[in-house]
């Protein structure tokens, strides 16, 4: 009985740490894209308009984040379902963050510090979403 115990105690932590270690390469792929895609938006806001400006560095963002978080932060093979799935939830994301960023705008958040408060919101709804997408058993 206390082994049966101890092996139940084994096998919960290593499934925490690892779940604890997806929330930390997660953490360290989204503060990159989230600077790649803020860095870009910061620059092409100046000559763009916000809604494009961080259409631009989201897409691009897009495509480093998906290979980030299929090799790094998840540890799974690129697939045609988990790409549909990853594409889906950032367009989840991506309509979120622009009627956050327009939002903000509207009330008056200077158009280059609005996105700040879109990340906030949107970086935990994007990392449940795409967890869910990438970790689906095929």
């Amino acid at each position: 009985m206390i082994l049966k115990y101890e092996n139940n105690r084994i096998e919960m932590n290593i499934k925490y740490n690892k779940q604890l270690g997806e929330v930390i390469r997660f953490g360290i792929v989204g503060v990159v894209a989230t600077l790649m895609q803020y860095a870009i938006y910061w620059v092409l806001v100046l000559w763009l308009n916000p809604t494009l400006a961080m259409t631009i560095g989201y897409a691009i963002s897009f495509a480093f984040n998906f290979i980030a978080s299929t090799r790094y932060t998840f540890r799974v093979e690129a697939s045609k379902k988990r790409g549909a799935g990853f594409a889906l939830s950032h367009a989840v994301n991506y309509v979120l963050q622009m009627l956050m960023l327009n939002a903000a705008i509207w009330l008056g958040v200077p158009k280059q510090w609005a996105p700040i408060p879109m990340f906030c919101v949107c970086v935990p709804v994007n990392f449940i979403l795409v967890r869910y997408f990438l970790k689906v058993k095929k």
